[in-house]
């Protein structure tokens, strides 16, 4: 998943990639191996290793904005506006995206399946609701960027269909 956010007044590039049971993050330049040990979304707490090093991680969002707490030092981060991935030249190509954070409760297609108009594409958990993301138009999965048992944010991007 690729996103921008900015913060002081500069944008920041975050691109996480799964890798098993963590994530190869790359912010900039720099990239380091995350695994999420155990998410509480209810009340927004994180616990990671990243790199090996545990850490717990507070975070709360409201539209763009996510405020994230570490060891006491918070910071505010905003979705750059321009942050939804493009779709390579291709015109038709959707990005579907979690309306809220959840859990991916079930994944229902592969890289390069077809699927049609209306077919749920997966399913997702949050505050013990069932919410099912339907293919919009007939296509191709052209990515999935999610994996069953993940935990996801809202407006994360979970597949790309063409």
């Amino acid at each position: 998943m690729k996103t921008t956010f900015d913060h002081n007044s500069q944008s920041f590039p975050i691109d996480l990639t799964p890798t098993g049971k963590s994530y190869r993050t790359t912010i900039g330049d720099k990239s380091v191996d995350v695994e999420i040990i155990r998410a509480d979304a209810e009340h927004g707490r994180l616990e990671l290793l990243i790199d090996g090093q545990h850490v717990t991680a507070y975070v709360s969002a409201d539209g763009a904005k996510r405020w994230v707490t570490v060891n006491g030092q918070t910071v505010v981060l905003t979705k750059a506006s321009g942050a939804k991935r493009k779709s390579s030249g291709h015109e038709h190509a959707s990005e579907l995206a979690a309306p809220m954070p959840g859990l991916v409760r079930s994944v229902n297609v592969v890289d390069g399946e077809a699927v049609k108009k209306g077919q749920t594409l997966l399913t997702l958990e949050a505050m013990k609701m069932e919410i099912r993301i339907q293919a919009k138009n007939d296509g191709v999965v052209k990515k999935l960027f999610v994996k069953q048992g993940q935990t996801v944010e809202r407006e994360q991007v979970l597949i790309e269909v063409e």
